[in-house]
């Protein structure tokens, strides 16, 4: 026998899977459609792995997070959460997920709690900015925005130039955000200088793009959630992590992929 609460956990669930399915999503209207995308290359330590996926679990936990998607004009957006590396290394962890109600959200926070973190090679943010602008395509949502929420600690170095994976994105009014993970390492090859601002000039971009850095292993839960929260709004908060996207000098939108051919790396 299960016990109460254990038994409500599936329930709840259970209903994130039926939600989940993209027949069943058809034609569903939402505030936002949000795809979250997170590295899980080499790169990133596996404690560092474990910090970022508390922090999305964490937020969809929030009670902020399920107050700003009440605020919405509908009060509901859709959610899928993938994992990244390499130019073909997608994969979905919990697919299309409604959420609407406080349950909704702490379903899709168990369900990705419950789930094993892949780890694999290399870091082609242009194939998850791709896959991303797929799901979104065969979602059957009809959302008011499209998101595509991204995180990394390096720069593209497999898969075709970042930028132009991005401007596709943007031509179909999908808008780019980032979450720049910059726990510098002394002796990483693959780590580059001034992530945020690659990240700013060759990554992110669309209507009201920003991006949040986190440069210390305590800040993952409190940047993840400020940024789903401003993504949810559509607002700017006044908080210092949260840095607008507006260009300054151009950044070199090819050093992933100058480093990739160095005689070692990962």
């Amino acid at each position: 026998m299960l016990s109460g609460s254990r038994f409500i956990t599936v329930l709840m669930l259970a209903g994130a899977t039926w939600l989940s399915t993209g027949k069943l999503l058809a034609g569903t209207e939402a505030d936002l459609a949000l795809v979250l995308a997170v590295d899980v290359s080499f790169s990133m330590e596996p404690d560092e792995q474990d910090l970022q996926r508390q922090g999305f679990v964490e937020a969809f936990r929030s009670p902020e997070v399920h107050q700003a998607i009440r605020q919405g004009m509908l009060g509901r957006i859709a959610v899928i959460y993938v994992e990244w590396s390499g130019a073909f290394d997608q994969q979905i962890i919990v697919p299309w997920t409604v959420i609407e109600q406080p349950t909704d959200g702490l379903a899709f926070a168990e369900r990705l709690s419950q789930s094993p973190i892949h780890r694999m090679s290399y870091t082609s943010l242009s194939g998850a900015i791709d896959f991303g602008i797929r799901q979104l395509d065969q979602s059957g949502l009809q959302p008011v925005r499209q998101i595509i929420d991204i995180s990394g600690d390096g720069a593209n170095n497999q898969g075709r130039t970042v930028t132009l994976a991005r401007d596709g994105a943007l031509a179909r009014g999908i808008t780019i955000n980032g979450l720049p993970i910059m726990l510098k390492r002394l002796d990483s090859l693959w780590d580059i200088d001034n992530l945020d601002l690659y990240f700013r000039d060759c990554v992110i971009g669309g209507p009201g793009a920003f991006l949040v850095p986190v440069r210390e292993k305590t800040q993952f839960v409190e940047a993840i959630r400020a940024k789903i929260i401003r993504e949810i709004t559509d607002q700017s908060p006044p908080h210092s992590l949260v840095q607008p996207a507006q260009a300054a000098s151009p950044t070199d939108c090819l050093a992933g992929e100058r480093r990739a051919h160095q005689p070692t790396g990962k």
